[in-house]
């Protein structure tokens, strides 16, 4: 089976430790969101769990706990974007981070790690020529330590207009024109670009419209076949293969303004004082009228077809 770290929060940038913890003890607890007295409880232990999905903007934090996690399949995506403090007020240092990003490829493979440049928005600051300059600048320094990169346009979700009131939606035609120029820029870099819940518009310049964390991506990065059951995307658009998330809203103290996780700052600021490393749970601990269910877990490696996966 797969478990995600990354949908709801950056669980290797601000909690690196308690996910340390929690592979050392064997287990972590999940509340439901929309039902919080309901707790799903997963055994992390390779013997059933095939691969871990991490998506973050500072991967550092983990690097002293690599250890943990060599009997596991990986996949990691690191979002590098070329936004300052008034988009991205606590993301760190963006020439660090690349530095970052080459490191975790040395340490888990070019095909456990993609490069998210998303969300894409436009202002008077963020121009169509400072993405292009800023995409080749990035896509540069990243070539041969990735053959993936997801973009994507930002989405006004009511969190996002909440937080960001003066976002706006990119015009189809400028898309379609930054689109064309990051899939070239990209090829030049010896990357694929996958276009993140944007439907097929970019297909006819080169892009992988397919989907950008399929369970195929998974399939490459460990050289293994997964029979696994069918999953939905977070949304009717998307055809990642997402499942068994260990996050938790409101949690994710980068505060970046296009966040669809987030609802305020302040209540994430409350909720991350409530983050004990050494409880199960990443915010709070056990409660007295918790409804616990071991979730059924089992490897989904095809033992008869363990053969290096080819694109």
């Amino acid at each position: 089976m797969i478990i995600n770290t990354g949908q709801r929060t950056d669980i290797p940038g601000f909690y690196a430790e308690w996910f340390a913890n929690r592979l050392k003890e064997g287990f972590v607890c999940v509340r439901n969101p929309y039902n919080e007295q309901q707790v799903s409880r997963y055994q992390l232990d390779p013997s059933v769990v095939d691969a871990i999905g991490f998506c973050t903007k500072n991967p550092a934090p983990m690097f002293s706990y690599m250890d943990l996690l060599k009997d596991y399949g990986q996949y990691w995506f690191v979002s590098i974007t070329p936004y300052g403090r008034d988009i991205e007020p606590n993301v760190k240092d963006k020439h660090q981070l690349i530095r970052d990003f080459q490191h975790l490829s040395d340490l888990v493979g070019v095909d456990s790690i993609g490069w998210r440049y998303d969300p894409i928005l436009l202002s008077e600051k963020y121009t169509l020529d400072y993405h292009i300059n800023a995409f080749a600048q990035i896509a540069e320094a990243l070539d041969g330590y990735t053959g993936t990169t997801v973009i994507s346009f930002i989405d006004l979700y009511p969190k996002v207009r909440r937080n960001f009131p003066e976002a706006r939606e990119v015009p189809p035609a400028d898309r379609i024109s930054l689109g064309k120029e990051l899939i070239a820029i990209a090829k030049k870099h010896h990357m694929v670009v996958k276009p993140c819940a944007e439907g097929d518009d970019l297909a006819p310049f080169g892009a992988d419209c397919s989907g950008c964390m399929k369970l195929s991506d998974y399939e490459k990065a460990i050289g293994a076949r997964l029979i696994a059951p069918k999953k939905k995307g977070a949304r009717a658009e998307c055809a990642c293969y997402l499942s068994c998330d260990i996050g938790a809203y409101n949690t994710c103290k980068h505060l970046c303004r296009y966040c669809y996780a987030n609802a305020e700052q302040t209540l994430v600021m409350e909720l991350s004082r409530q983050h004990d490393p050494t409880s199960p749970f990443l915010i709070g601990n056990y409660r007295s009228d918790d409804q616990i269910h071991d979730v059924p877990q089992k490897s989904w490696i095809d033992r008869q077809l363990c053969l290096p996966i080819l694109e």
